[in-house]
């Protein structure tokens, strides 16, 4: 089937209203066969996916990407909106849609890629909606990970304490302050920096892309939202344990590529993560950072549909 790809609308914003919220995506190649989803990380959007999306759609993959609920365009709710945001939340997004968005038009199994954040969410998607789901790319997987359940595991009455002085410190702590400084003193630039161990990429789009949604005055109730929320999650949606739920079927293959220069998320979780998981593959990568997709975008796209096509799936 020919991909329907036009220059210029890898971007283009499309908009859906799901439990009331309105969620931004795009998609390239939407009539093409093998349907992917692409998940930003952290303070990123459906934009950083700016170098990856095109290449898919013209090897017959409808190439969707998604902005998560409080990230990029979508609506940035607070605790009182939606109570909490973390990876359980932002899988019922991505499970909801696939089902409103993506199976009316196919009926294949998805591809989830994701970025940091965005492989936790695919991670976490693959062990809920594992019959729907062909394979994981996670390009990192971040979260602690751990080989003993009793690690972490914590006591009923200790977890609520812990939680409660999550939430009261969350509440009063002055995020909209701490934006304005992050946006007016270059913090994310350095930031940027930190991650990408490529500088040139470090451009004016990039840092629109990740500087325009934390300007937006709901987005601080939303930070909010998710450092309560994945501060207070459960163990079931941490990745240790997501790990060895996928590890007890294998029914989605699973590949991590890392960048041998990630200073947000060193190599050695990547390898730890294989060791204690012989299934998955990993995949590093020299001389590059933790946003490999966007450093370098020639060398992801060519290890991510080498992984595709050898599939059995397709």
């Amino acid at each position: 089937m020919k991909s329907k790809y036009i220059k210029g609308n890898i971007n283009f914003p499309n908009y859906w209203n799901w439990n009331g919220f309105k969620i931004c995506w795009s998609v390239s190649g939407e009539d093409n066969e093998i349907p992917i989803i692409f998940l930003h990380g952290f303070g990123a959007s459906r934009k950083h996916w700016r170098s990856n999306l095109e290449y898919f759609s013209q090897r017959n993959c409808a190439s969707y990407s998604l902005d998560l609920i409080g990230f990029g365009d979508s609506d940035q709710p607070g605790i009182r909106q939606i109570g909490k945001l973390n990876n359980e939340i932002w899988c019922n997004q991505v499970k909801d849609f696939i089902a409103e968005v993506i199976r009316p038009k196919n009926s294949e199994k998805v591809i989830l890629i994701g970025n940091s954040l965005g492989s936790l969410v695919a991670l976490t998607c693959a062990v809920t909606l594992e019959d729907q789901i062909a394979t994981v790319i996670a390009s990192p997987l971040p979260d602690q990970i751990q080989e003993n359940k009793k690690n972490i595991t914590n006591k009923h009455s200790f977890k609520k304490f812990k939680d409660n002085f999550t939430k009261i410190f969350f509440i009063f702590l002055p995020l909209e302050i701490i934006l304005f400084f992050i946006t007016k003193l270059g913090v994310i630039r350095l930031g940027l920096n930190s991650a990408y161990f490529k500088k040139d990429n470090i451009d004016r789009e990039l840092i629109e892309i990740v500087t325009k949604p934390v300007l937006r005055r709901t987005a601080a109730r939303s930070l909010r939202a998710m450092c309560i929320g994945m501060s207070s999650r459960d163990e079931k949606f941490q990745a240790s344990y997501l790990l060895r739920k996928l590890s007890a079927t294998k029914k989605v293959p699973f590949l991590l590529i890392w960048g041998e220069k990630d200073n947000f998320i060193p190599l050695f979780l990547g390898k730890k993560i294989a060791n204690f998981h012989r299934w998955v593959k990993l995949k590093i990568v020299s001389n590059s950072g933790h946003c490999i997709h966007d450093e370098d975008p020639s060398e992801f796209n060519s290890i991510s549909y080498e992984w595709i096509k050898d599939l059995k799936n397709f």
